[in-house]
């Protein structure tokens, strides 16, 4: 998967954000240092010409003050003779040739940068030619200062530096929270349509004010969920009475057989009617998952009393004495939950009849208590396993049994008669108590695990019977 796709909208947002105010902070800042920078050298340009102007006029009047240096930025001065020669400058520069070789020829002032030379190795000034006549002649009077470095003074680089730097944060910040209030509704839908499931149709996404885009989606998102509850009520209406009006016909048909194979004790006979009883029996056991299943799906409640998961599974054990599996039961005693008696022997004895379907000789049954898993289970968690040594169920096929109806290959081949709605019915029992039901991994065979929420008035103490 791309990188991009991995990260969510309020961080893409806010990258593209910080991106932006950052090539625009530093886009303003060196804008505002080319501007700073060109205004001191314009400045300091003046004071040059300024300073050599004055000096020229000295010069004109044959006057010996030369080099008035006090309070100015000007750091050399150099007066240049007709012939080129140096007649005069600045102590620093006593004894060496003129500063520069350009001439202001016709014009009054002339400046350039000039490096090196008499400044020095790696040195540049701004250095200023202005002319002075004297004499009938032409006098030059040369004055330089350091040119202006990019920073123009260090602290206020650092100041533009740190403001520009402070307003793409500033920006980037802005755009996280914007971004982030401007997709909290999203949020809220999210979180409510992770809730909402086959038991709660009728909950509804939260519609923000207003009339943003976000207003709208929330708005059909609730008209679609008011479809899929119509469409999910009239399916669950359709099962129920389906199932409540095949059992009549079905029972009809069952009593039609029976006193036909009475009436006619022929072996041809009692073959067709064990195999009509047959396909009966599964058809009754189809309409009774169904209406089971309609009745979880509707979400009528069922019982709510204290449940001993070790009895109930002792219990269990004790009726399938007469199966060919081996039966090992380890139950620990004083495992309780609070749900229906009913509904959870249901969910036991699906499990065992799969189990039993595919051991290969063993089925063993596990009940203890473990410790807490979170809100979800603030007491603790009763657990039970039903284990067999059969092939077993491939990983990626473990979500796939407890889809309706849906049998995998291996089950088809071991019982044809099979609804495939006993797991689908399991999972949805051990869901409407609150708790889980998994297939997970184990050495040989399918381990699936329930687990429940344990009842708070569960006793503390516990003995382990093999």
């Amino acid at each position: 998967m791309n990188t991009k796709h991995k990260c969510s909208v309020v961080a893409r947002m806010t990258l593209f954000t910080g991106v932006v105010a950052a090539m625009l902070s530093t886009w303003l800042a060196v804008v505002l240092m080319i501007a700073i920078h060109r205004f001191a050298a314009g400045s300091l340009i003046q004071d040059v010409r300024a300073t050599a102007g004055r000096v020229a006029q000295k010069v004109e009047q044959q006057s010996q003050a030369y080099i008035p240096l006090v309070g100015s930025r000007v750091r050399n001065i150099q007066i240049v003779d007709p012939r080129g020669h140096v007649v005069d400058s600045t102590p620093a520069l006593h004894g060496k040739p003129p500063m520069a070789q350009f001439t202001p020829d016709s014009q009054d002032s002339k400046h350039a940068v000039v490096c090196n030379g008499v400044f020095g190795a790696n040195k540049c000034d701004i250095v200023v030619a202005q002319s002075a006549h004297r004499d009938h002649a032409n006098w030059t009077v040369y004055a330089s200062a350091p040119v202006v470095p990019w920073s123009v003074v260090p602290w206020l680089a650092t100041l533009v530096g740190g403001s520009a730097i402070m307003l793409a944060v500033a920006i980037t910040y802005l755009g996280n929270r914007i971004a982030t209030v401007s997709l909290r509704p999203v949020g809220a839908i999210r979180r409510e349509l992770d809730e909402i499931n086959a038991t709660c149709p009728a909950r509804r996404v939260p519609v923000p004010t207003g009339t943003c885009e976000i207003h709208y989606l929330a708005k059909s998102v609730n008209h679609t969920l008011t479809r899929l509850q119509g469409a999910m009520e009239r399916q669950r209406q359709f099962t129920s009475d389906a199932s409540h009006d095949l059992r009549s016909p079905i029972a009809a048909m069952r009593a039609e057989v029976e006193d036909a194979m009475l009436a006619s004790p022929e072996a041809t006979m009692n073959r067709a009617g064990h195999a009509v009883l047959s396909s009966l029996d599964r058809l009754e056991a189809i309409v009774s998952d169904l209406l089971t299943l309609a009745k979880l799906d509707a979400g009528t409640p069922g019982g709510n009393e204290p449940v001993n998961l070790a009895e109930l599974a002792e219990a269990e054990c004790s009726r399938r004495h007469h199966t060919s599996k081996t039966l090992l039961c380890y139950l620990q005693r004083g495992v309780v939950v609070l749900g229906d008696r009913l509904r959870l022997g249901r969910l036991l004895t699906n499990l065992l009849d799969n189990a039993d379907r595919h051991a290969e000789a063993m089925i063993t049954i596990k009940v203890w208590q473990a410790e807490s898993e979170g809100p979800r289970f603030p007491h603790g968690v009763a657990v039970l396993e039903v284990v067999d040594d059969g092939p077993g169920i491939e990983p990626d096929k473990r979500e796939v049994v407890f889809q309706r109806f849906a049998r995998l290959d291996a089950a088809r081949r071991k019982d044809a008669g099979g609804t495939g709605l006993g797991l689908p019915i399991a999972r949805q029992i051990a869901e409407s108590g609150g708790g889980t039901l998994r297939i997970e991994d184990s050495d040989r065979g399918a381990r699936f695990v329930l687990r429940l929420p344990r009842y708070l008035e569960a006793p503390l103490v516990y003995s382990v019977q093999t």
